[in-house]
Formats: C-alpha cells, structure tokens, sequence
C-alpha cells in the first residue's frame, strides 16, 4: 500500500467514524474490489456501499427495538405448535399476525386458564411488531402498578404517562394474578386509559370478565376497566389444555 493509499484509507476510517458508518467503514474496500472485477460504476459502488449500510442500520434498529421492549424471553410466532392452541386462539391467529390491530388501535383481551399459550401468542406478536418498525412495551400488571407508584411518590408520573401512551403497542401480562387496593387500581385505571381508542394493548389474563371484580375490590371501577378495555377489542378465549401439563405427559410416557 503506497504512502499515499495508507493516508487516504486513514481518512476513509476517520469520517466514517465520525459519520457513524460502520458497515461502510468495515466493507468499503472489500466491495471496491468486487466492484473493479465486475468492471462496475463508481456510481453502482457507492449504492452497494449505501445498501449495504442501510441494511445493516435497519436490522441494528429492529434490534433495539426488540431489546428495549422488556420481553422476558423471546417466542416467535414459527414456534408455535398451532394444532395444539385453543380453537378461537388457532381461528384467530391468522389474523392478528398482520398486525393491522395495532394501525387501528384495537385491544386484544387473551383470556383463559394457565398454560395455554397466552403470553407466548402476546410475545410473538410484539417481537414481529418490533420487526416492523413499532414501539413496544412488555410488562406485566404487577410491575407496572409499582412502577406508577414509584413514579407517583418522584414527581414523575406525567413523564412515565407521556411515554406509556406513545408506545404503538403495550403488552400487560399476567393480568389477575395479584388484586389491587382501591387507589393503586384507580392508578392503573387512569394509566391504561390513555391509550384507549388510540392505541394498542394486550391483556393477558386466567380470569373471566366476571371474576374482574376479585382484582379491583370495587364494582363500579371493574365495570368501567372492562368497558375500556373491551371497547373495540379483539377477544380471544384461551380456555383450553395446558401446554405444560401435556409436556409433562409426554415425558412421563418416556
């Protein structure tokens, strides 16, 4: 490499640096060789280049956005044994996975007993969410009421609302698990609220909207919650065999 060369390269590695291109940086002189072999324009090489940039930018950001989502693990929506789902959940699926729930701003309510695929179903969608350029929010009930809480007792409430109503889509797992106080369900009443009619969230949850009552200890409260929710919503009921307990079957068989 000639005195001259080495000082260009350097200059090459310092801009693309500062212009955060790291794939440029990384495959500039690679694709400038494939480019003299196949007697190509300057002008097609600085388009692979730029391609190539592009689409590393855009799976880096589709990253991200599954990382900052919070999922407790990562399910796809491949890894689901569809035969094995409840009736409506399998009907439904095909459905949902378009995703075109979250353009219109539609709840989904999954509600069923234990072990049927509910927050796998909630993760898969929220992953192929994030894979298409949605924000996305998992948390589960319980978190999210101690973090209004929290935010409540710091002055910061406004701050987490502001940010928890511009999510595309909000995920609240485990929806029943734990009852609630009047004033923390009250909180989680105002929360939720910001997003109805506008925004996408799904509810997990093992308890029927008649057993609502057993979360918030007051009628009128649980009356308005569900109205909320549902309004617009896509229900999917979710009764039906666990997974877990036909795994335990299948091993006890081996």
């Amino acid at each position: 490499m000639t005195a001259n060369n080495s000082d260009l390269h350097q200059q090459v590695d310092h801009y693309s640096r500062l212009l955060r291109l790291p794939s440029f940086r990384k495959s500039y002189v690679e694709i400038a060789k494939q480019a003299a072999k196949a007697n190509q324009s300057h002008e097609q090489y600085l388009l692979d280049l730029m391609l190539l940039e592009y689409d590393e930018r855009t799976q880096r950001r589709k990253k991200q956005r599954v990382n900052r989502a919070g999922f407790p693990y990562q399910k796809h929506l491949q890894d689901l044994i569809r035969e094995d789902l409840p009736l409506d959940a399998s009907q439904k699926l095909p459905a949902l996975e378009r995703l075109d729930f979250i353009d219109e701003g539609q709840n989904i309510i999954l509600a069923g007993n234990p072990g049927t695929g509910k927050t796998h179903i909630a993760i898969a969608l929220g992953i192929k969410a994030c894979l298409n350029d949605y924000t996305v929010l998992f948390t589960t009930v319980s978190r999210l009421v101690t973090q209004i809480q929290e935010s409540r007792s710091n002055r910061i409430l406004r701050q987490i609302e502001n940010r928890f109503e511009k999510y595309d889509l909000v995920i609240c797992d485990e929806f029943g698990y734990i009852s609630f106080d009047k004033q923390a369900a009250e909180l989680l009443f105002t929360h939720l609220s910001l997003r109805a009619g506008r925004k996408s969230t799904i509810i997990t949850t093992n308890l029927g909207f008649d057993r609502w009552k057993e979360i918030f200890g007051d009628e009128v409260l649980t009356a308005a919650m569900v109205d909320r929710l549902t309004h617009k919503a896509i229900l999917v009921n979710m009764n039906g065999d666990s997974f877990r307990v036909k795994e335990s079957k299948k091993l006890a068989l081996t």
